[in-house]
């Protein structure tokens, strides 16, 4: 194998994507870090469905709502669409991450199959949807009423699936001995998994605090999951520095070999 070029960036590169050994890692974590970047600004800022709108709305001020973001649902929606695919790669790595504890596999392969049903609740649902409302704005408006409905339901009250994969995720953790995660990574996937059972109220308020919208369902929803996710992609990213495709304990990253780690990211970035 060549040794990688020291004079040319983009020469790195090329030899990155052609000779590094952690390369399918590596591109499974830029995806899951572009992915959630994107979804972000297309949930937030594009199509600007979250932070959510009230529940108790009356079907005039839901046509209005649909009305005043018709162009932005169908273009940031049509991108959703486009994007989903990125969910596999990104699954493949926290699955990845399972196998290289000392569990079964039968944790790896049971997240898998939950996280690759995930986007279906987590957003092509709403996506789905909220597209149909904006196609047609001259439906019956209480079908749009529905949709309404429908899509904000679908996206905040049927998070089990995100519960079920974070207590797999919890249990693998706790249970591991090679340290490929700290345990109080566990207890952070438990606190994960309880905020998705205090957004299942969500199906009977439509004011206050566990309505779709509320302090809890949403907003203390939402921090808890914004800094869980910003933990596993970190961890994830010093996993794969550490990462010596044995079978025992992940060793502890050496300040020499730390600084090598480092300066084949910059070389992919």
């Amino acid at each position: 194998m060549p040794d990688p070029p020291a004079d040319s960036r983009m020469g790195r590169l090329a030899w990155n994507i052609r000779y590094h050994p952690k390369r399918e890692l590596w591109f499974a974590w830029w995806v899951m870090v572009v992915f959630y970047q994107l979804y972000g600004v297309l949930f937030f800022f594009v199509t600007r469905v979250q932070p959510p709108p009230s529940p108790a709305w009356e079907t005039p001020m839901i046509e209005q709502w649909f009305s005043e973001r018709n162009l932005g649902l169908l273009a940031g929606f049509g991108v959703v669409f486009l994007i989903s695919g990125m969910c596999a790669p990104m699954n493949a790595l926290l699955a990845y991450s399972m196998r290289r504890m000392s569990v079964s596999r039968l944790f790896a392969y049971s997240y898998l199959i939950i996280y690759s049903l995930s986007a279906i609740p987590g957003m092509l649902v709403m996506a789905i949807a909220m597209t149909a409302g904006a196609l047609r704005p001259d439906r019956d408006p209480e079908l749009i009423a529905w949709l309404y409905d429908f899509a904000f339901l679908s996206f905040s009250g049927t998070m089990g699936v995100f519960m079920i994969g974070s207590l797999v995720w919890m249990v693998a953790v706790l249970l591991d001995k090679n340290r490929v995660f700290p345990k109080w990574f566990g207890y952070l996937s438990l606190c994960n998994a309880l905020t998705e059972v205090v957004v299942a109220p969500a199906w009977i308020f439509q004011r206050g605090a566990f309505a779709w919208n509320g302090a809890i369902a949403w907003w203390i929803n939402m921090v808890v999951f914004v800094l869980y996710t910003g933990v596993f992609i970190v961890l994830l990213r010093k996993m794969i520095e550490r990462e010596d495709f044995g079978t025992g304990p992940l060793p502890d990253l050496p300040v020499k070999d730390a600084a090598k780690a480092s300066d084949s990211v910059e070389a992919v970035r």
